[in-house]
């Protein structure tokens, strides 16, 4: 049978079942009035009394304003099951504005984002859209709390839960008007933020209408404006404004050093006699005036209509969401070598040397400080339309339906970039006897081009360039349940839920056809943007599930309740074929004080469209070549023994692979959940669990491919150098690594006690992190296995512990809260030596004050101590992990909000 009629006829059975029960449900008794409410909580798609084996943490509306944090991505990084995610911070391969959560380190794109139990559409806005949700997209003015599933949930959800699930809950019904204003800034006097937000909500009849409007305006932080990040503790970079001068033919030059000649800043270029040998002192800081903290704007609009009928509820959802952003980087680094193509022609307009320069026997390193620097800027709108059914069934059976569609589309734009034919012309003195090629939109206008003297504004706005491309992100989302009881067992009910989804992801990339286009002047590339293919994939999938709850005991001695929950979903994809995923817990309440609960289950992740068909593009990574210095090494041969590594940003490959096979998991947990009726207001829960993951999927990493070629001489095929040595291209595409292993466990404790004093509340939250393994296969079919715990790398850390500490104070109208943050020790190796990163202590407090009814003003410091990130000598040129600390530092804000 065909799957997809395997599916409806799935769909069907569970209509009847949910239709039939409903007819021997007819002589049921009335509900009694104070019955407790049936509810549907996130790790279960089950409407039920009890509560669920599941480990969820809920963070309340309350919790949400406690930091003062302006999206939810500030917020929920902070959890101590939270790895390292992409944020606002750094320049150089950032998140280029995006926001994520990565549950467990296990990558963002295994953290399954829902809001309301549905799905939402990924991320887009960087050079190609993207595979994970950007949390940016979602307005946090709408958000009444967050859910927050650390397990396995494929079963339950579909592909991409395999770390967890965040389930964004947004308000219902809400009724009234509530405008908040809030305005912030660090005691280095940046990072100014300024946020708006007003949520409307107003009873018309029977249905609801809610609006929210919300705007956030967040400033940027540079690089010279903190000690840690002015000068990069790997060293500045070779070359200078002025340019260093290289050519082989001594005699074409006046004199010629080891290390080629330069002149000193302000002098003439044009006068050979001011030209010297070049030492070790002519450097640049090409990341001054970068960004520690990017800027970010924000603006969303968000309606909600809900409208009660006779036998059911309509809902419906309309966002339009916009972000802008951008990345400052150097000015435009050293393009021109005469093995790329460039010749400069012996024209004094151009040259001062009175000889021609040509071939492969000259090199110019300089920053072309004259065109500005580069600015790649994005301009991202999120449209998402959903609607949903939700009724009831007889007496007992609930139904619900939805159906969206969403779009996330950019606008990428990088400015300042070089037109090299337009330079590789200027620097021929415009001269296109030669040029076999049709170049009249170049020769038209042309203005030699004299890189040996400061560029006049003719010259650098004749070789200026600003690329533009276009990408988004597609998703059609429709899925139906049906939860109800369909037997009893012991008195109880064996409850069941049961449905179907149907879901279209769509991805499409359209790069700037010049930046791709062939050079006609030069042999390097049309510009100094980075040309890449483009990308149009989708997929669809067809999917069923099934789960159910069987009370096994119920008020026994030691045994109040023995629940064990079954859970399996067939899911057909259109790029890899048809799987099945199942899940079993068992949920053991021995009292009310004590409560033990355990859950294994099965994980799926496709690879995504990004994985699979993302155009081939060149980019740039911190790297450091072992052979530099160490041509002995076997993958080293052809190095010459003199050659020096003058850059640690280096040139690579990277792109889709569509033989990537999907992955696979296996998710195992335990916890205990202490409720003590001898302590009033407090809770424990303790969570254990283990995550294998086969099939990993993941890039090598460039370092690592350098590292390999070089130590093994295995895998040099995807390395390349030039006849000096230096590294030309380094291929790092996405691959199964085999597989990754991963342990710990969770704490969290909670206790409310009243004083005369006020009324307290404590909570703390410890992850402890036991082991990250992740196993890779060689190209000789031998493993390499490689232990995280405990070891920071570039951009990401695995310290053993995170923590949070909280506490809430509220007396009449005064409330204040205390919150501190730990992020563990790590060990770095850099060198071939340890390098230990000490943990770091957060310490954040809030005090407001209700001034009239409705009316309250807020006051906040987040980081009191002023702490600045660890140093970190692999997070190359801005010195620390910038996906785990932020170097914002003291930070004060302050808050007015009106509700009426």
């Amino acid at each position: 049978m065909n799957n997809k009629y395997l599916i409806q006829s799935l769909l069907s059975a569970s209509i009847l079942a949910a239709l039939s029960n409903n007819v021997f449900a007819a002589t049921a008794e009335p509900k009694a009035e104070d019955e407790v409410e049936v509810i549907q909580v996130t790790g279960s798609r089950i409407a039920r009394k009890e509560e669920s084996a599941a480990p969820v943490q809920v963070i309340s509306q309350d919790d949400l304003q406690i930091r003062g944090a302006l999206n939810l991505g500030e917020i929920l990084q902070e959890m101590p099951s939270v790895g390292a995610s992409l944020n606002g911070n750094g320049s150089s391969g950032t998140s280029h504005g995006s926001n994520t959560i990565n549950l467990r380190s296990l990558g963002e794109n295994r953290s399954l984002i829902l809001v309301n139990g549905n799905r939402w559409v990924n991320g887009a806005g960087t050079r190609g859209f993207r595979d994970f949700v950007d949390l940016n997209t979602i307005p946090s003015s709408i958000v009444q709390s967050v859910e927050v599933l650390q397990d396995g949930a494929t079963a339950i959800y579909g592909a991409d839960a395999i770390a967890g699930v965040v389930n964004i809950q947004t308000y219902r019904d809400f009724v009234g008007s509530k405008i908040t204003a809030y305005y912030g800034q660090s005691s280095e006097n940046d990072r100014e933020s300024l946020n708006f937000d007003i949520l409307h909500g107003v009873d018309i009849g029977d249905s609801n209408l809610m609006l929210a409007l919300s705007y956030a305006d967040q400033k940027a932080i540079y690089s010279q404006d903190r000690e840690l990040t002015r000068i990069p503790l790997n060293g500045l970079s070779a070359g200078t404004p002025e340019g260093i001068f290289k050519e082989k033919n001594l005699s074409k030059l006046p004199f010629y050093g080891s290390s080629g000649i330069t002149r000193d800043a302000g002098s003439d270029g044009s006068n050979p006699a001011n030209w010297r040998a070049a030492n070790s002192n002519d450097v640049f800081n090409r990341w001054d005036n970068n960004y520690v903290t990017g800027p970010l704007e924000r603006s969303s609009l968000y309606l909600q209509w809900t409208q009660p009928f006779s036998d059911f509820t309509m809902r419906l959802e309309a966002l339009y969401n916009n972000r802008k952003s951008d990345q400052l980087f150097s000015s435009a680094p050293a393009i021109v070598r005469g093995s790329r193509g460039f010749t400069i022609a012996n024209d004094s307009r151009v040259n001062p040397f009175g000889v021609e320069f040509s071939g492969s026997d000259f090199t110019l390193t300089n920053f072309f400080s004259d065109i500005g620097q580069r600015r790649n800027k994005q301009d991202v709108d999120t449209m998402r339309l959903g609607l949903g059914f939700e009724g009831d069934i007889g007496s007992d059976w609930q139904w619900d339906a939805f159906i969206s569609h969403a779009r996330n589309k950019a606008i990428f734009v990088s400015d300042n970039q070089l037109d090299l034919d337009r330079l590789a012309l200027g620097l021929l003195a415009c001269d296109s006897s030669n040029i076999s090629a049709d170049i009249s939109d170049l020769s038209s206008g042309c203005v030699p081009v004299n890189l040996f003297n400061p560029l006049t504004s003719d010259m650098a706005d004749y070789i200026r360039f600003s690329g533009k491309d276009s990408n988004e992100s597609r998703q059609t989302h429709a899925r139906v349940n049906f939860s109800g009881p369909i037997a009893q067992f012991n008195g109880e009910d064996i409850l069941i839920a049961t449905g179907a989804e149907y879901r279209k992801e769509q991805g499409i990339d359209n790069p700037d056809s010049y930046i791709n286009a062939a050079p006609r002047v030069n042999s390097y590339q049309t510009t100094s943007s980075a040309p890449r293919d483009g990308t149009n994939g989708e997929y669809d999938l067809y999917e069923a599930y099934a789960e159910v709850s069987i009370p096994l005991l119920h008020d026994q001695a030691y045994a109040k309740r023995l629940e064990l929950n079954l859970a399996s979903r067939f899911s057909d994809y259109s790029t890899f074929g048809s799987t099945v995923n199942s899940k079993i817990g068992l949920m053991y309440r021995i009292d009310d004080n004590l409560m033990l609960r355990t859950n294994w289950a099965e994980g799926f992740r496709a690879p995504s469209i990004l994985e699979l068909y993302e155009g081939q593009r060149a980019s740039f990574a911190p790297v450091a070549d072992p052979c530099a210095g160490s041509s002995g090494l076997p993958g080293c041969s052809g190095v010459p023994a003199g050659y020096v590594q003058t850059d640690t940003q280096e040139p690579i490959t990277v792109g889709g692979n569509p033989e990537l096979q999907p992955e696979t998991s296996e998710n195992t947990n335990f916890g205990i959940v202490l409720t003590p009726a001898a302590l009033d207001n407090f809770s424990l829960s303790w969570d254990y669990y283990q995550i294998n993951l086969d099939d990993t999927i993941s890039t090598y990493g460039a370092q690592n491919v350098v590292n390999l070629c070089a130590t093994t001489g295995r895998n040099c095929d995807a390395v390349s150098r030039d006849s000096s040595g230096r590294l030309t291209n380094i291929i790092d595409g996405p691959i199964n690594l085999n597989q990754t292993k991963v342990r710990g466990w969770d704490l969290v404790t909670r206790k409310g006690f009243s004083t005369d004093f006020g009324r307290f509340d404590l909570q703390l939250n410890v992850s402890r992190l036991l082991e990250f393994t992740q196993i890779s296969t060689l190209s000789d079919g031998s493993l390499q296995s490689e232990a995280l715990l405990g070891i920071a790398r570039s951009r990401e850390a695995y310290p053993k512990y995170r923590s949070n500490l909280q506490l809430n104070w509220q007396n009449g109208d005064w409330t204040a809260n205390y919150n501190w943050r730990h992020i563990g020790d790590t060990e770095e190796t850099v060198d071939g030596e340890a390098h230990h990163i000490a943990s770091l202590f957060y310490h954040n407090a809030a005090v407001s004050y209700a001034l009239s009814e409705g009316l309250k003003l807020k006051f906040g410091i987040n980081n009191i101590g002023d702490k600045q990130p660890p140093v970190s000598f692999t997070n190359l040129n801005i010195n620390f992990d910038i996906n785990t600390y932020n170097a914002i530092g003291r930070y004060y804000y302050t808050q007015v909000s009106y509700a009426f």
